[in-house]
């Protein structure tokens, strides 16, 4: 079952300097520009644009991301 989650949820994701955190911006379900590429999502399978707390923006399928501790900022 995949994880959904929404824009102000609280995640964290693997990179290549090891583990980001971040916030979910919102969910794409279509065919559309973000963080500079071209997304290819869809209803059956979405991503998330994510802002990482260093300021950079970025797309992740959603198996790509954990929930954190805490959830939503509130």
């Amino acid at each position: 079952m995949r994880d959904e989650f929404r824009s102000g949820d609280r995640v964290e994701w693997s990179s290549h300097g090891g583990t980001a955190r971040g916030e979910v911006i919102r969910k794409i379900t279509s065919r559309t520009e973000a963080a500079g590429r071209t997304v290819a999502a869809s209803a059956e399978a979405p991503q998330y644009l994510v802002r990482s707390d260093n300021g950079g923006e970025a797309v992740h399928k959603p198996e790509a991301l954990r929930r954190r501790a805490g959830g939503r900022d509130t």
